[in-house]
């Protein structure tokens, strides 16, 4: 069955607390989102990632967004109590590109992430 708009729209709502975390250089919004168990995984400047969410907490409260620093939220995939979003940031730390993949479960009425997967865009790798 497909989602109606008003499902997208908190989707996108529930994302929106990512990309304002990385934005203000506060993960107060982020922890409104990722469950307590939530895990990563990626490259940062080469160098893999993985683990607790708590990483991802660290970065942001440690390096600011940046000026220029841009966003995008898309809904690749909702289903009745499954989300996939994809976050495209550009300029965070004032020079690195991501694309970023959320997973999100819609638990007790609220969609919470549970997983978040990312890619540092080549042309913006720290050498």
């Amino acid at each position: 069955m497909r989602s109606n708009i008003e499902d997208y729209n908190a989707v996108v709502e529930a994302a929106s607390k990512f990309t304002k975390s990385v934005a203000e250089g506060n993960s107060k919004y982020a922890k409104e989102l990722f469950t307590e168990d939530a895990c990563l995984f990626g490259f940062l400047n080469s160098n893999f990632e993985r683990g607790s969410i708590e990483q991802f907490y660290h970065n942001v409260d440690t390096v600011g967004a940046g000026k220029e620093f841009k966003t995008r939220i898309d809904v690749l995939e909702l289903e009745e109590t499954l989300a996939v979003v994809r976050v495209l940031e550009e300029g965070w730390g004032g020079s690195i590109d991501f694309t970023d993949v959320l997973l999100l479960l819609k638990i007790d009425g609220q969609w919470k992430c549970v997983a978040k997967a990312y890619n540092q865009n080549s042309n913006t790798i720290s050498k």
